[in-house]
């Protein structure tokens, strides 16, 4: 699922001298500061709860697309997001394919498909109820997705009138998050919010056969799944254990103790 890209260096903010109240951001990226406690701060003031970060290789990502997250969430939803296929389903994304105008939702305003009242379910329980998405794409990647999230649901009109007060902030934190995020994170080789989240159960029989020579074709006809999906489980095994390729990830994941050797 996720990936390190190397894009070119972003473009330098026409706004960093203005009182914005983005500056803050502007300010920990200029000097290294870390961004989760400015990023919280200033999207609390814009009157939301939470934050995430998404890219895409795909313009409709998929379960095996490739894609990266930087989230204030906890990792344990970024796990529960991947591990039910969530990037396939939430409305977040399906209903912003081909759209730049910022979207307003409201779980309220949901009913019918059951596997998105599940994801709708799942998501309230971290808090995420409603909010704004704003998605967009640049030379390098076919989507890129940021969403402010809020524990408010339904939203009434004040709370909407509010909001749309707050989107032009909203779309400048969005903008140069993904320019700051670019060069801090991507281009400085910093490493993804997954790592260190445990693999999965599949994840983990993949790590296994391969330690005992397996190649993704044979571990695809093994599992019964295609060689392509065996490749994107690697991925996102290198990505959690943080390894460079294959073979870095075995000798981790013995390390760890993950590997057993005798089966």
């Amino acid at each position: 699922m996720l990936t390190h890209l190397r894009p070119g260096q972003p473009a330098i903010s026409s706004v960093a001298g203005l009182n914005l109240p983005i500056r803050p951001l502007l300010d920990a990226a200029a000097t290294g500061a870390p961004l989760e406690p400015v990023i919280e701060t200033i999207v609390r003031g814009l009157g939301f709860d939470s934050f995430m970060y998404g890219m895409s290789t795909d313009a409709k990502p998929q379960r095996d697309s490739r894609s990266y997250v930087w989230t204030t969430l906890p990792t344990n939803w970024v796990a529960l997001y991947d591990r039910n296929s969530y990037i396939e389903i939430d409305p977040r994304l399906t209903r912003t394919y081909n759209q730049t105008a910022p979207y307003l939702w409201d779980q309220a305003d949901f009913d019918g498909d059951w596997r998105v009242r599940r994801f709708l379910d799942d998501a309230a329980s971290f808090g995420i109820r409603s909010g704004v998405v704003l998605s967009f794409r640049d030379p390098n990647h076919a989507r890129i997705v940021v969403a402010v999230n809020s524990n408010i649901s339904p939203v009434d009109d004040a709370r909407r009138a509010m909001i749309v007060g707050n989107l032009g902030n909203i779309m400048l934190l969005a903008t140069h998050f993904h320019d700051i995020f670019m060069s801090c994170f991507i281009d400085r080789g910093l490493p993804p919010r997954q790592q260190g989240t445990a693999l999965t159960p599949r994840e983990l029989q993949c790590l296994q056969m391969a330690a005992h020579g397996m190649t993704s074709a044979d571990i695809g006809i093994k599992l019964g799944i295609v060689e392509r999906t065996a490749n994107f489980h690697f991925s996102n095994i290198l990505s959690k254990l943080g390894a460079l390729n294959r073979h870095e990830a075995i000798a981790k994941g013995m390390q760890l103790g993950l590997i057993r050797m005798d089966l």
